[in-house]
C-alpha cells in the first residue's frame, strides 16, 4: 500500500499510552449516569492492555466489543436534550437580538453570533445524520431535517448522503468527496493535470484556505439546491418546502429591519463568518494525512485511524468543534454519541499502542499547520509534468497490514452515515 500524496513528511503521528484517568470538573458534577460511560471505559481501558492479541475475531472487532461492553455506544437522551434546547434558545436569542437592536451597524455583531450558532446548530445536524441523537432513523432525519434545512438553509439529505462517502472512503483518491473538491488539490495527479486559472489557485492554495472558507456556506447553500432541484430525492418535497422556508424567513426578517445596503452586509458577514467557522472545524479532521488509492484494499481500523487526526484540548475545544475532535474514535464509530466519544480516546489510544498502530493527536494549531504545509506541497506541483519520480510521502508502515479484512467487519462500520 503507497500514499499518493506529494511533498515533504508532513505528518508528526503522536504514539499516546494510554492516560490516567481523571474526571473533569464538568464530568464530577455530572449525575451518576452520565458518569457510567467514563467509569465503564475506564474499566475496559485497563483490560484492554492485559488482553493478548490472539483474542477471536478481526482487530477491530476486538475493539468493537471493549467498546460496546464499555456503554459507549448507548444513547445520551439527557445530553441532546439540553443541547437541542440550549442551541434552539441561542438560536432564537439571536434573531430577538436581531430585531431590537434595528437599522443599525451592530447588528455586525448580532451577525457573528448567528454564525456561531449556525455552526452549532450543524454540528447537532451531524449527530442526527450519525444516527447518535434517536435510536430511529425516522427521528434522527425528522430533526436533521428540522435543523439543516429549517435551521441554518443546508439540505440534510443531500449532506448525508455525501458525509457517507466521505466516512466510508476517507482521504481515497476518486471516492472521497471531500477531497474532490474543484477550489482545492489535495493529490499530485489534481495538481498536475490542473490548467489556467485552477493552476494559478493551487499554486497559492495554501494561503487561500482560510480566505476560500469564507464562500463555503455559499458553495452548501448552492450544492443543496442544485441536489434537491436535478434529481429525487427522499422526502424531497418536506426538504424543498423547508429550505425555502428558511430562505423566505430569513431574508424577509433581514429586508425588514435593515436597509438594503445593511441587509446585504449583514447576509455577506453572517454567511462568511458561518463558512469560516463550519469549514475550520471540520479542516484539522484529515487534511495533511495520508491519501489512499481507490483500489485499496487497507482494512477498516487502519483506514479510519491512519487517515484522521484528534485535537487536543479541554472543555471549550470540544465544545467550539462539537466534539469532532475526537476525530480517530468518531470514524471507528459513527454511531457514538458525541458526549461518549472524550471517554472512548483512552481506551482507543491503548488498543492502538497494543496493535502498534500510529494514534495521531495534536494542537489545533498544529492541526492546522500540517494541513496548510501539505497543501503548499501539494501545490507546488500545480503545472509540472508527472515525467519521473513523483515525491511521496511514504505511507506508515501499519497502513499496509490488514488488508481484506474488510468483509469480517461488524455491522457498526457500515452505519457511517
Amino acid at each position: 500500500m503507497r500514499s499518493t500524496e506529494p511533498g515533504p513528511a508532513l505528518i508528526r503521528q503522536h504514539q499516546r499510552t494510554a492516560p490516567a484517568a481523571a474526571a473533569s470538573p464538568a464530568t464530577a458534577a455530572s449525575s451518576a449516569t452520565a458518569d457510567a460511560p467514563a467509569t465503564a471505559a475506564l474499566s475496559a481501558t485497563a483490560d484492554a492492555l492485559a488482553v493478548p492479541t490472539t483474542q477471536r475475531g478481526s482487530e477491530y472487532a476486538q475493539l468493537s466489543r471493549q467498546i460496546k461492553q464499555a456503554g459507549l455506544l448507548d444513547r445520551r437522551p439527557r445530553y441532546y436534550g439540553w443541547k437541542i434546547a440550549i442551541t434552539a434558545a441561542a438560536l432564537a436569542a439571536g434573531w430577538t437580538a436581531f430585531v431590537l437592536v434595528g437599522n443599525s451597524w451592530w447588528q455586525l455583531a448580532v451577525a457573528a453570533f448567528l454564525a456561531v450558532i449556525f455552526t452549532q446548530v450543524g454540528f447537532l445536524g451531524h449527530d442526527a445524520g450519525h444516527r447518535q441523537i434517536f435510536g430511529s432513523r425516522r427521528s434522527n432525519y425528522v430533526l436533521g431535517i428540522l435543523l439543516g434545512n429549517l435551521g441554518i438553509g443546508l439540505s440534510y439529505g443531500w449532506w448525508v448522503s455525501k458525509h457517507n462517502r466521505h466516512h466510508a472512503h476517507p482521504n481515497t483518491e476518486g471516492e472521497d468527496p471531500d477531497i474532490m473538491i474543484s477550489v482545492l488539490a489535495f493529490t499530485s495527479t489534481q495538481a498536475r493535470t490542473s490548467k489556467g486559472l485552477a493552476r494559478l489557485a493551487f499554486r497559492f492554495q495554501g494561503y487561500l484556505f482560510f480566505p476560500i472558507l469564507l464562500l463555503e456556506a455559499v458553495s452548501l447553500h448552492s450544492s443543496s439546491i442544485r441536489a434537491l432541484t436535478s434529481r429525487a430525492a427522499r422526502f424531497r418535497a418536506w426538504e424543498i418546502t423547508l429550505l425555502t422556508v428558511h430562505a423566505a424567513g430569513y431574508l424577509t426578517v433581514v429586508f425588514l429591519v435593515l436597509s438594503p445596503v445593511k441587509a446585504v452586509v449583514f447576509i455577506l458577514v453572517q454567511q462568511a463568518l458561518f463558512g469560516l467557522y463550519l469549514g475550520s472545524s471540520f479542516a484539522p479532521n484529515h487534511k495533511g494525512m495520508p491519501i489512499l488509492d481507490a483500489a485499496d484494499q487497507t482494512d477498516f481500523l487502519r483506514r479510519q485511524v491512519l487517515t484522521s487526526r484528534n485535537v487536543r484540548g479541554g472543555w471549550f475545544t470540544d465544545l467550539a468543534l462539537g466534539g469532532l475532535n475526537y476525530q480517530i474514535e468518531h470514524h471507528l464509530f459513527p454511531s457514538m454519541p458525541r458526549p461518549n466519544l472524550q471517554h472512548a480516546q483512552n481506551l482507543v489510544a491503548a488498543f492502538c499502542q497494543q496493535q502498534d498502530l500510529p494514534y495521531c493527536e495534536t494542537s489545533l494549531v498544529d492541526s492546522y499547520a500540517q494541513a496548510l504545509r501539505y497543501l503548499n506541497a501539494v501545490g507546488k506541483l500545480a503545472g509540472q509534468a508527472a515525467a519521473g519520480s513523483p515525491a511521496t510521502l511514504a505511507a506508515p508502515a501499519a497502513l499496509a497490514s490488514g488488508a481484506g479484512q474488510r468483509a469480517a467487519l461488524l455491522d457498526e462500520p457500515r452505519e457511517g452515515l
